[in-house]
């Protein structure tokens, strides 16, 4: 029997996929999972900017194991959690929608999987800097 489901296609494009690149983004869904011991968040995060993929999402883990929690920390200070909760080793998963920062996407193939890595964070505030181009390099004036 055939099932026919319009615009099933349309979702297999590999065009819809993220670049590697830095993004402006708000947290949008968060979902804690236990795997072989290997705990984890998986977050699925929304582009705001850079404005020609603003609206796009995307999918990350950040792990809880001891030696992870250094970039789980860094996620959740950067991108505006409660400092009392922080300090209290707490996490509420509703306190996390709706948060927003900068990170740094790549996509990486473990065991024969394709996986988005979020290497790196920075503050919603420091978008700005961050995006911005850098200004041209200074030129000295040769007397002729």
């Amino acid at each position: 029997m055939k099932r026919r489901f319009q615009g099933l296609a349309c979702t297999a494009q590999a065009n819809t996929e993220l670049p590697d690149g830095v993004f402006l983004a708000r947290v949008d869904q968060v979902r804690y999972s236990r795997e072989r011991q290997k705990p984890f968040y998986t977050v699925r995060l929304s582009v705001l900017k850079p404005e020609p993929l603003a609206g796009r999402t995307f999918s990350g883990r950040l792990y809880c194991t001891p030696k992870a929690l250094w970039k789980f920390s860094w996620f959740l200070r950067d991108f505006g959690y409660d400092p009392e909760l922080l300090a209290r080793d707490e996490v509420e998963e509703k306190g996390l929608i709706g948060l927003r920062g900068v990170v740094k996407l790549s996509h990486t193939v473990v065991n024969g999987r394709a996986l988005v890595s979020l290497d790196a964070f920075a503050s919603a505030g420091a978008w700005e800097s961050i995006s911005s181009p850098a200004p041209p390099p200074l030129r000295s004036k040769v007397a002729s």
